[in-house]
């Protein structure tokens, strides 16, 4: 009575049948990893071909693999196969499939590779295609950012250290600014992939086989750019996931920036932006409000993605080669991070283009906190031949003074300036307006708008050419 008693307590609950319903939850895979189904399948495809080129499958047995391949995607696809949780994972699940529909020869399937190989090659195929659809999506972002920033290239907004005014520049120049950051994400999506572009397939267990086969044939099949060189790295390495979790971590960083100025810029104390309704909510008891919950979420969700990121790192860094069951949780990270950024994306690219730009508010806004004081010192320096550090104590005298008279520096007049250095003269005022001032800028990269019309045409072609070559 006690040992059942005490057994009940063990495996109580949802595992009251004792250690083998705990050891088939935990081995199984089939819940998540049947998202590589199409991969799986191609990967097989390939495999077979290149078996029956190589001699070493007959051509009926080939032809029984490939149809009945064919008829377990059609049947996935249309929502006619049960998966299996007994038969732990996608491969088990589809091979035994291939049995029931073509019986003796889905055996002969496996020959020259093992399921450490074949999941490396479909959870590779799976993450390439992925990273080329994020690629696709960071595109239609910073194209949506393009077209936004030459409209307001001109438009006058305060820049920010500290979040406190700075100097004006303009909002134009502000989203170029998003345009640098996700061309960065852009490559290094495209850097990922570049390194990942090698297929694993034909590695086997860890040692490669004894048949001989041809690696280059299913690589290229699968579209690689060739094989792996080294039958451990094969089926030990999941450098590829950890780099795309790493490139989208960075993305989604940049993304939560982004969405934190949206938030703060829609704020009735700023003012600066307005969201439709598409990217807004209610309060549910104060009804004059307008809550910019995508913007809030899109910075939310990046948590989900860095976490993703030190999961799998987690899970590699004590792992001795080359395969160990631990690497099946590479996959569910993956997978929810991958959606996450495509949601993160897809936000953002609509926020850009959707949101209002109250001109009146950013252009008041770009002149307040005496913003072109740093164009009084650098007149000083340039006009006045002062040295600058000597020109910035002068400025800061003339600072104290417009706070004195609760006026902006350019409301001055030419005596209270002179009052402060006798070398000021009347051509000082051609450069203390925020007008002035972004119109200055014209330093490469610069916040003058001749300069961020330049850089947008700059980031068209790159673009243009980006996509072409991808």
């Amino acid at each position: 009575m006690t040992g059942t008693k005490q057994s009940n307590q063990m495996w109580g609950g949802r595992f009251a049948s004792g250690p083998d319903a705990v050891m088939e939850e935990i081995n199984a895979s089939i819940d998540f990893d049947r998202k590589l189904y199409a991969q799986d399948i191609a990967g097989s495809r390939a495999h077979a071909a290149m078996l029956h080129k190589q001699k070493i499958l007959s051509a009926a047995d080939y032809q029984a693999i490939d149809n009945g391949l064919l008829t377990v995607l059609r049947e996935i696809e249309d929502g006619q196969f049960t998966f299996s949780r007994a038969l732990e994972d996608i491969h088990m699940n589809i091979e035994a499939r291939l049995a029931e529909l073509i019986g003796a020869p889905a055996g002969r399937l496996h020959t020259a590779r093992s399921r450490n190989d074949q999941v490396a090659v479909d959870f590779r195929l799976w993450v390439k295609q992925t990273a080329l659809e994020t690629a696709g999506q960071i595109r239609t972002l910073i194209t949506q950012l393009l077209k936004r920033a030459e409209e307001h290239a001109d438009t006058l907004m305060p820049g920010f250290t500290h979040l406190q005014t700075a100097q004006p520049v303009t909002f134009g120049h502000h989203l170029m600014a998003y345009v640098e950051m996700f061309g960065r994400d852009l490559s290094r999506i495209q850097d990922t992939i570049a390194r990942m572009d090698e297929s694993p397939l034909g590695a086997a267990a860890l040692a490669g086989t004894g048949f001989d086969t041809d690696r280059f044939m299913t690589a290229q099949a699968l579209g690689f750019r060739e094989p792996t060189r080294n039958s451990i790295d094969s089926v030990s390495d999941r450098d590829f996931a950890l780099e795309f979790l790493s490139a989208a971590a960075i993305c989604a960083m940049h993304l939560s920036r982004m969405a934190e100025e949206i938030v703060i810029w829609s704020t009735p104390q700023f003012g600066f932006v307005q969201l439709s309704d598409a990217f807004s909510t209610g309060s549910s008891i104060m009804p004059q409000k307008k809550n910019p919950d995508a913007a809030e979420l899109v910075r939310a969700k990046g948590g989900r993605i860095n976490g993703a990121l030190i999961t799998l790192l987690t899970v590699m860094k004590g792992l001795p080669l080359s395969y160990s069951k631990d690497m099946q949780e590479d996959k569910e990270a993956v997978f929810d991070a991958s959606a996450t950024l495509e949601l993160m994306l897809a936000a953002m690219s609509g926020m850009t283009g959707d949101m209002h730009i109250n001109k009146a508010a950013m252009k008041a806004a770009a002149g307040s906190g005496y913003s072109t004081a740093t164009d009084l010192a650098d007149w000083l320096v340039r006009e006045g031949g002062l040295p600058f550090r000597e020109a910035h104590h002068i400025t800061g005298r003339a600072v104290a003074l417009a706070e004195k008279k609760r006026c902006s520096l350019s409301d001055l007049t030419l005596k209270d300036l002179q009052a402060v250095h006798p070398a000021i003269t009347e051509d000082v005022f051609d450069v203390l307006t925020v007008e002035k001032s972004v119109a200055s800028r014209k330093s490469y990269g610069g916040a003058a708008p001749q300069e961020v019309r330049r850089q947008i045409d700059f980031w068209k072609k790159r673009l243009a050419k980006n996509r072409n070559a991808a």
